[in-house]
């Protein structure tokens, strides 16, 4: 018995890897595999790089809000923060106005290891844009954008 396209959902092998919905994961994919390497090298691992460069773009902010920042969860963060305290990298200060929240900052060593990897991270930047020339670069870059910014209004199928 046959399937017609009306009754068989799944799509063909072709169909999902033409899809800009795969190309963008595998394209974080390899962007991830690729500096991760480096990263570790210096001592930065790139989940610490994020939260490191989190804290140097939003000084004091709180877990919670880092934890959104990164889409992860506040216990992901908590660990994150406890590693990076104990390496001396980051450290937690009362807020002036509300003495139960801790804002987080980074420390003169945590900005000393953000530099090391943002040389890293800057320079895969930098590959990417010579890769594609500065028009392409710039189109990606906007286009990246309206994806991000519109992905938020979309609404998942009701299911049968």
């Amino acid at each position: 018995m046959s399937s017609s396209p009306e009754t068989d959902t799944a799509p063909s092998s072709e169909d999902v890897f033409a899809r800009v919905a795969w190309a963008l994961r595998r394209a974080d994919l390899t962007l991830q595999t690729a500096k991760e390497r480096p990263l570790r090298e210096v001592g930065v691992p790139g989940s610490h790089y994020s939260v490191l460069i989190s804290l140097h773009t939003n000084p004091g902010v709180t877990g919670a809000e880092l934890a959104r920042l990164l889409s992860v969860t506040p216990q992901a963060v908590a660990l994150l923060i406890g590693k990076l305290t104990d390496r001396g990298l980051v450290e937690r200060r009362t807020h002036p106005r509300h003495r139960a929240v801790q804002e987080l900052h980074l420390t003169d060593a945590g900005r000393a290891e953000l530099a090391k990897a943002e040389h890293i991270v800057s320079d895969l930047e930098q590959h990417i844009r010579e890769s594609l020339g500065l028009k392409r670069y710039r189109q990606l870059r906007e286009l990246l954008g309206q994806v991000i910014d519109e992905l938020p209004n979309w609404e998942p199928p009701r299911t049968c």
